[in-house]
């Protein structure tokens, strides 16, 4: 009889031990689903948010456009609560937005030399202009 009464404790405890283990996993998952990831969304849509209004949709469209659909990628996965999901589409799209808003500037730094240049270019044909008239009036002077 206290063979068997042992087996009963026995299993009364394993079953605690397993119960326990069931609930400890749970909650150990549950803690892993992690955070929204609210900070890394706020730096993403700032990121979005520049490389529109700095001209990316002109000057970057493949790279902005790329930004804005992981962007509202991010967003429904948080909706969805799939945070892990969220955070990495967020990361990616904050990072195609930064490639975006660069070559943007880049677009337009060139743009701005390739200005310059013609300005440069103009100033001179009108310094050769210039020079030439001053060259024919001092020969008409000196006949």
């Amino acid at each position: 009889m206290k063979s068997a009464t042992a087996q009963k404790s026995l299993s009364k405890a394993c079953t605690l031990k397993l119960a326990a283990l069931a609930l400890g996993s749970s909650l150990l998952l549950a803690g892993c689903a992690g955070n929204p990831p609210t900070a890394q969304m706020a730096v993403t849509q700032s990121a979005v948010n520049e490389a529109v209004s700095s001209g990316g949709n002109q000057f970057a469209p493949i790279e902005t456009k790329s930004a804005q659909d992981k962007w509202t990628q991010a967003q429904t996965a948080l909706s969805n609560e799939k945070y892990d999901e969220a955070k990495q589409l967020a990361e990616q799209a904050e990072w195609d937005a930064r490639l975006a808003t660069r070559k943007t500037q880049a677009a337009k730094a060139d743009a701005a030399l390739k200005d310059a240049q013609n300005s440069i270019q103009q100033i001179r044909e009108e310094g050769q202009i210039n020079l030439q008239l001053q060259q024919n009036l001092q020969k008409k002077v000196q006949q």
